[in-house]
Parts: structure tokens; C-alpha cells; sequence
């Protein structure tokens, strides 16, 4: 039955004429004029196509390269992954998992094996279909030893990639019911193999919404939209413009003298003043980001349990939360799993810990250790505001009788010198699309990033059985569990969780949710955002 709710998405889509629209209206009892204004609104809030987009991203290099395999940080991220290329599946805006150049999946009964069948009439920018043989080539060049991949401990399970008619077939060394998700990585985008059964990284060549023009590393990159893209809803612009602007200062002044559509990253300091321009939107977003303090779990006086406990209930997360981040956050509960993730344990599930100095005291005389003194290593480049939150810390650590010293250190070398060196440092996570992944890589005995040096055999052996259990409620329970371990025994104390912030111009049409698996609609930006006609 047609309504006029219909009507209107049918001329939000550009399925029907003006005309066509106030006919069919007339039908459905509505005055001509009434019929004419909702049309026009209709197709004002409807993405329009045209225009160069012109936006500054934060981490880029003179280094950066177009190989999938090198691609560490947001600027190559956006343009090689939200531009130029796409994955076999992709990260919905609320967060589920949906096909992208994979038009279903399904996995064995262990989930050791995994099938997905491509999806039919996609091209590369060249004009060449997309085969199996692209999928393969462009997995194995992270498998291979002498590429040396960031993405190479997300492969290593896979023991088998091949060709089963329009399917292709991974055999992965262990259950791992993640596996679809592990597929959205911005690693894994697909590329073009070549003759030789590697892929041609170097011409930049995808099946994404842009083609590329000119790339100039640490400066800027530009591309323009492909006509032949399959995605028919989607890669508005003409055009997109990426500048790498790393100081807050020049974006933000980019962004107010209309030499920008967008920033990201913004300067908390000064949000107020964007917040109160007219022709500016300030659109933040809560995901998986996050702010750590890992203690070392096997160096005194860290060691004990109640004494990690005891620096948990001594941080005021709420006063941290509103004086560092300006409220654009929440609180954290010591677990890593944010609100993108889709096992986050609920309220009820884990309450939320209180800032409590007299039981921070009762752990610590169970501990033995009244008036413990420690040091906290921070700096700049921790995060931002970091060296003030561990002031915050300090403060309210007063009241449990702990003294806590807050050592700045310097930014260059901080990453190499004290992060996963002081037994007590500052640290942050954008976060895992996977509870799987971010535990795997973080908090599992003898992972390369244990920041926390944490090792608890309950936590190991469900990190193993929730990876492989399809059903969905024996996942949650395990998860949920695994997050609890973590608050309650865990070294890292994770006080905030970081919005992303960013802002574009006021014409700048935005849909109705933003991803929050990351920054910038999930870095799908150039694809999902238009100009207001």
C-alpha cells in the first residue's frame, strides 16, 4: 500500500519526479503546496552528489607508503580503507558485521574452516572484475614473512586460503568464531593480484568509492570518485582533498575559515569556541577508545591483587572524566571492552566501580601496605591530557593515605623507553572490534602488548573456548566473565573512555549514526558523508 511516507523515500532516493510526487499525493488527499514543500525537503536531507571534500587527518608521514601491509595510523587508514579500497566485510554503523565485497559466509561446525562467496560485478578501477585470485593474493601478501605485515598476527592462524568454485575457503589452525570480523581489518583491504600471485599495492588500484590522483606522503592525497563503483548509495563527492595537518591549532582554523570541511582530533581546550560557531557542528562519538595505567603484575608492589585494587577505588573517574575529556567520554570499569563491542557487560552484569578511598584503605591493609608510595611514568604523548589525569590520580589517591609520585617523561622515546618498561606508566587503546582481538592482543599470557604483564590461567583458558563457541549466549557468559577477571585481578586500571571528536562544516550532510569503531564514521567518511544541497 503506498503512503506518503513512501513518497518521501522514494524521492529521498531520487526515484520519483517532482511531478510524480504531487500526483500521487493528490491521490492520497494532500493539498499541492503541502505535497510541493515536503518534496523539497525530502530531497534536501537525501544525499547529494557533487563537490570536493576537504578534510585533515591526523597521522601521516613522510613514510607513508600504499602498501596494505605498512598502513599503521588514521591518515593511510582513511584514504587507502575508507577511499580507495574495500574488505570482505565491512563494520556497520551500529556496529554489526555485513558483507562488503563477500556477499555471505559460513564457517564448519568447530569454526576452523570459513567460506565466502564474492560478490559478482565489482570492478577494480582499472575495469578488471574482481576474482578469487585477488582475495587469495591479497591475504597471502600478509602471510608472507618478507612483507613483513602489521597484520601478520591476525593471519597467522590461517593455514589454507583457496578457490572452491564462486567460494573461498580459509582453514584457520583453531575455532575462531571472529573470523568474519577479522576480514573488516584495515589491513585486509583487497587489492589487484598480478601475474605472479602477488598484488599490486604500488598503483593504488581498489574496487573502493575513489580512484587515485595524486598521492604525496606527509602532504596530501587526493581522489576522485569512481563512476563504476558497486556501492550504488554511497561515494558522494566528486572529489576528496586529504591534508596531513598534525597541529590542533592550523585544523581548527582550517575548519572556521572554511578552508576545511573537517577535522578530527580536536583541541578540548578550545571546543567551546567551534561549539559556539553557527556554521560549525561538533559531532562526537563514543567507541572503544581508551585511556590505561598498567601496572606490572609480577613486579612488587603491583604483584598483590589488593593493592591493584586499592589504586582502582583511589581514582575519581567522574571528576577525571568531566576535567580531562570535558565530559566527552565515560568512565571506565578496568575492562577494555567499550561500548562498540557487542559483549560488553551490562550494568547489572559488572557494576560500575565508585571512587571509594576507605575501601582502597581496607585493601591496602590487607595488603600489609598502609601509606604505600609509588611512582606513575607519563607524558604528553601518552594521551592527551595525560599528565594531568595522573595528577587528578594523585589527588584523590590522597584520601586512601597512598602517595602517589607523577613522573613526567619526555615525549621522544616514550613508547621505546618507558611503555611496557616502568612497572607503572600511562598508556591508551583505540580498541579491538572484537572482545577476542583486544584480549588476544593485550591481556593474554605472553602476548607481545601485555602492557600489565597480567597472567591468570581462567582468563587463558576462556580466551581459547569463547574464540571457537558459534552459540552466541555461551560467548556473552564467557566474555562477561572475562571482563569481570579483568576489573577484579587485572593490572590495568582504565579510568575513561574517549569519545572521538570531530567537525565538519555546517553543509556537511552526516546520516542518521555515525560508526564508533572508529574515528570519522569508522573512517568510512568519504563513502557514507555528502554536501547539503
Amino acid at each position: 500500500m503506498l503512503t506518503f511516507g513512501n513518497l518521501e523515500r522514494l524521492a529521498a532516493a531520487r526515484r520519483i519526479s517532482r511531478r510524480e510526487f504531487v500526483q500521487q499525493s493528490l491521490l492520497l488527499g494532500t493539498a499541492a503546496g503541502v505535497a510541493l514543500g515536503r518534496f523539497d525537503r525530502a530531497m534536501a536531507a537525501a544525499p547529494q552528489r557533487g563537490g570536493t571534500f576537504r578534510q585533515a587527518l591526523t597521522g601521516g608521514s613522510s613514510g607513508d607508503v600504499l602498501d596494505p601491509a605498512k598502513i599503521l595510523d588514521s591518515y593511510m587508514i582513511n584514504v587507502s580503507f575508507g577511499q580507495l579500497r574495500n574488505c570482505l566485510t565491512e563494520v556497520a554503523p551500529d556496529g554489526s558485521l555485513r558483507g562488503e565485497l563477500a556477499e555471505e559466509w559460513e564457517a564448519s561446525e568447530d569454526a576452523t574452516q570459513w567460506r565466502f562467496r564474492l560478490r559478482k560485478g565489482v570492478e577494480f578501477h582499472n575495469g578488471r572484475s574482481l576474482a578469487i585470485q585477488d582475495v587469495i593474493a591479497s591475504f597471502n601478501h600478509h602471510r608472507n614473512e618478507d612483507t613483513g605485515s602489521a597484520a601478520a598476527g591476525i593471519v597467522e592462524a590461517i593455514t589454507d586460503i583457496r578457490a572452491d568454485g564462486d567460494w573461498v575457503v580459509f582453514d584457520l589452525s583453531g575455532g575462531n568464531a571472529d573470523f568474519p570480523f577479522i576480514c573488516s581489518d584495515y589491513h585486509l583491504a583487497i587489492c589487484p593480484a598480478t601475474d605472479e600471485g602477488s598484488i599490486d599495492w604500488q598503483s593504488g588500484v581498489g574496487t573502493g568509492g575513489y580512484m587515485l590522483e595524486n598521492f604525496d606522503p606527509g602532504v596530501n592525497t587526493i581522489t576522485k570518485r569512481f563512476d563504476g563503483y558497486w556501492k550504488e548509495d554511497a561515494a558522494f563527492f566528486d572529489s576528496v582533498e586529504n591534508l596531513f595537518i598534525s597541529d590542533v591549532a592550523a585544523r581548527t582554523n582550517g575548519l572556521r575559515s572554511n578552508e576545511l570541511d573537517s577535522i578530527a582530533n580536536l583541541d578540548l581546550k578550545t571546543l567551546h569556541l567551534l561549539k559556539r560557531d553557527p556554521d560549525i557542528n561538533v559531532v562526537p562519538t563514543n567507541g572503544n577508545k581508551h585511556c590505561t595505567l598498567p601496572m606490572h603484575c609480577d613486579a612488587a608492589p603491583f604483584d598483590n591483587v589488593d593493592v591493584r585494587l586499592a589504586i582502582k577505588y583511589a581514582v575519581n573517574r567522574e571528576e577525571m572524566l568531566e576535567k580531562i575529556l570535558k565530559g566527552l567520554g565515560e568512565v571506565g570499569n578496568d575492562s577494555p571492552i567499550g561500548p562498540a563491542n557487542i559483549y560488553r557487560a551490562t550494568a547489572e552484569e559488572m557494576p560500575q566501580r565508585p571512587y571509594d578511598p576507605d575501601k582502597a584503605k581496607w585493601h591496602l591493609q590487607q595488603a600489609g601496605m598502609e601509606g604505600l608510595a609509588v611512582t606513575l611514568h607519563t607524558a604528553d604523548s601518552a594521551f592527551e591530557g595525560a599528565v594531568d589525569a595522573a595528577e587528578l590520580l594523585s589527588q584523590s589517591a590522597r584520601a586512601a593515605g597512598m602517595d602517589v609520585t607523577v613522573q613526567r617523561d619526555p615525549d621522544d622515546g616514550y613508547w621505546s623507553n618507558v611503555w611496557l618498561v616502568k612497572p607503572w606508566c600511562a598508556s591508551y587503546w583505540g580498541g579491538r572490534p572484537t572482545e577476542d582481538w583486544m584480549f588476544s592482543q593485550v591481556y593474554s599470557a605472553g602476548a607481545d602488548w601485555n602492557e600489565s604483564h597480567w597472567d591468570n590461567p581462567r582468563f587463558n583458558e576462556l580466551l581459547v573456548q569463547a574464540r571457537a563457541e558459534l552459540d552466541e549466549s555461551r560467548r556473552r557468559e564467557m566474555y562477561v566473565e572475562m571482563q569481570r577477571l579483568c576489573s577484579d585481578d587485572g593490572g590495568a586500571l582504565i579510568p575513561i573512555f574517549m569519545a572521538y571528536t570531530q567537525a565538519v562544516r555546517g553543509n556537511v550532510g552526516l546520516p542518521d549514526q555515525l560508526a564508533n569503531n572508529w574515528e570519522l564514521d569508522g573512517h568510512r567518511n568519504a563513502e557514507r558523508w555528502w554536501f547539503n544541497g
